[in-house]
């Protein structure tokens, strides 16, 4: 019984031990060699070895998907902390009350990327929708207890300063003609200081993964801090 062995053309045979370590990076031709040793071996022997680099070419493969995640995750972190700067900067700006107002209904909605801003001000007062509505559509006045009850912890306990959530569609109280396109939105407590009722920024999104529970706060905690401070100012 005669065996015959396949030999290699010699260009391709001298192109090969030219350059070994390009059939070494070639990971289809690789694949292929190997699938070519384990059909000469036969079916009854087992290549541990083999075995082994299948083995961490799959762990290499993970372990790139992470690192191309940790990357992923690097960058949207960096470009939210430009976003909030940027935030946080435009809301120095102005340098009466009218003017911040201005800036939270236009600027900072398209530098947060949100299709609404809502600024929601507890009052005792009657006429505080007459009030609000000089002020802009972004203002709106509530009853005491509506932020609490609004932006309120599903599962009880104490209340969070930031909630992020999926809507099927807003309230009109807070979105007005824009409510029944919201599919998201964060809600930010805002402690405006001793004696004075609370108040809240709720930045909406037609985007229903824009904000979600899973999403990081950080950020939004750091800006209602800032927003808090502003407000302070121009109340006193």
């Amino acid at each position: 019984m005669s065996s015959t062995t396949a030999k290699l053309d010699t260009p391709l045979r001298d192109a090969i031990l030219a350059k070994p370590d390009a059939v070494l990076e070639d990971q289809g031709l690789m694949d292929a060699l190997v699938s070519a040793n384990e059909r000469a071996m036969g079916s009854n022997i087992v290549d541990l070895r083999g075995i082994a680099m299948e083995r961490m070419e799959a762990r290499l493969d993970r372990l790139e998907d992470t690192h191309r995640s940790v990357i992923a995750a690097a960058y949207e972190n960096l470009a939210g902390t430009n976003q909030i700067h940027r935030a946080v900067l435009r809301l120095l700006d102005p340098t009466d009350f009218e003017g911040f107002l201005q800036a939270l209904n236009g600027d900072l909605a398209e530098i947060m990327r949100v299709d609404s801003v809502s600024l929601v001000l507890e009052t005792l007062q009657d006429d505080g929708g007459a009030a609000a509505a000089r002020m802009g559509e972004m203002l709106k006045v509530a009853n005491p207890g509506f932020i609490d009850s609004y932006a309120g912890s599903d599962r009880g306990g104490p209340a969070r300063q930031v909630t992020l959530r999926q809507l099927q569609g807003g309230t009109s109280q807070i979105y007005g003609d824009k409510a029944e396109w919201i599919r998201s939105e964060a809600c930010l407590r805002l402690n405006l200081g001793a004696g004075r009722l609370p108040g809240l920024l709720v930045l909406g999104s037609e985007d229903p993964h824009q904000f979600t529970p899973q999403h990081g706060t950080d950020l939004l905690i750091f800006f209602a801090g800032v927003f808090e401070r502003a407000m302070c100012r121009w109340l006193a």
